[in-house]
């Protein structure tokens, strides 16, 4: 992380998120994912602050990182702050850099909470191999395509109104076959499917998109035909290196009632926390939960300092498999420390167990990632 007042900026920016986020939770109890989507980002979550305070003098990816681990702090679930993790580090970040001054026209209304977006690329056949992908935009008369196939596996699919979406745009498997483009999900021939039942991040709906000969004007792609694949190691950089914060709100939420327990709990004659045992367990769980911090915020640092995603592609699968990793170890030692009341509903320490085991397959399974790793350094290792 950043020293002195940029620390200290940080942690201000979580807390006043937290804050907000908390007020919008309240008014949005018992709601759907989309309405409880609307009452945080028009709460302001993610509004520019004031040029003196504390999150004014923080980069944008730093504050936005802040941002989403305040959200999680307030006790907002797991999968909704996932989802605006994956919306801002994975489309909203990325396209911006690639479009420019005409990025947010091209994303809609996204500040309002009115635009969710979705990043498709994921199909029946695969998601780690973008290149088996058989979803084609052809190339029509007008300069526009015409885009068929099934994307699944999609967050948010079926309440998004955007989508990025790749698409291959020639036969041959190479590094030039694939495009992306931005598809309004409201267009004819688009059809969403009904939310997945899952049982990891429960509170984001998951789906397939199916595309029945979609029209698409020649204004809907993203960079140029055949860059596709270029796109995509950008979208996937940003994701390694900060898609995790959204684990950030959420473990300090349990770290904290895990203290709290550990400190009341009697057993044999005294309080909990006075084993050993326990305290080693918490101590690791600080651990964990410090590693985890120290490195999404360093990677936002380094993005706001101007360095390429691209550049930061090794560092990024490092942070992305180590920040997983430690989320799962932090859950597992906090179910130990629960006991029966990990596992029972609404008992103050229900223990998640599988969104964390989740964490090691979003943005690339961390046993690929080990091999892009290996690769770097300089092991001739293929997929």
């Amino acid at each position: 992380m950043t020293p002195g007042s940029a620390r200290t900026d940080i942690e201000d920016t979580v807390a006043h998120a937290a804050r907000l986020a908390e007020s919008a939770l309240a008014d949005a109890e018992g709601a759907d994912f989309r309405t409880r989507w609307k009452g945080l980002v028009a709460r302001g979550v993610w509004d520019a602050p004031a040029p003196d305070s504390g999150a004014g003098r923080l980069g944008p990816v730093t504050r936005s990182v802040a941002t989403v681990e305040g959200i999680g702090r307030a006790g907002t679930a797991a999968g909704l702050c996932y989802a605006m993790a994956s919306q801002r580090f994975g489309i909203q970040f990325p396209l911006l850099s690639v479009l420019g001054e005409d990025g947010q026209r091209r994303l809609g209304d996204t500040g309002s909470g009115d635009v969710l977006l979705c990043h498709a690329l994921t199909e029946e056949g695969g998601g780690s191999d973008p290149l088996s992908m058989s979803t084609r935009a052809e190339l029509q008369e007008d300069g526009g395509y015409l885009l068929t196939g099934t994307k699944s596996f999609v967050t948010a699919a079926p309440v998004a109104d955007v989508a990025l979406v790749f698409a291959r745009t020639a036969a041959e498997r190479s590094p030039f076959a694939l495009s992306a483009f931005l598809v309004d999900l409201h267009s004819p021939g688009v059809e969403q499917s009904a939310p997945f039942p899952k049982t990891a991040l429960t509170d984001v709906p998951m789906g397939s998109i199916t595309f029945h000969g979609v029209r698409l004007a020649p204004d809907r792609m993203v960079g140029e035909e055949g860059a596709g694949l270029g796109l995509l190691t950008l979208t996937t950089a940003w994701e390694r290196a900060l898609l995790l914060s959204y684990a950030l709100g959420p473990m300090r939420r349990v770290l904290d009632r895990t203290v709290e327990w550990s400190s009341t709990r009697q057993h044999f004659g005294r309080r909990m926390g006075a084993s050993h045992i326990v305290a080693a367990r918490v101590a690791d769980m600080a651990l964990a939960l410090y590693r985890s911090r120290e490195l999404v915020y360093r990677m936002a640092a380094r993005l706001d300092a101007g360095e390429r995603p691209r550049q930061l592609a090794s560092d990024a699968a490092l942070t992305k498999i180590s920040v997983a990793e430690d989320y799962l170890l932090f859950s597992q030692q906090a179910a130990r420390l629960g006991g029966v009341r990990s596992f029972i509903e609404d008992s103050g320490l229900t223990a998640d167990l599988i969104s964390p085991m989740a964490a090691s397959t979003y943005a690339g399974p961390n046993d690929l990632l080990r091999i892009t790793v290996a690769r770097e350094l300089g092991l001739p290792v293929e997929n």
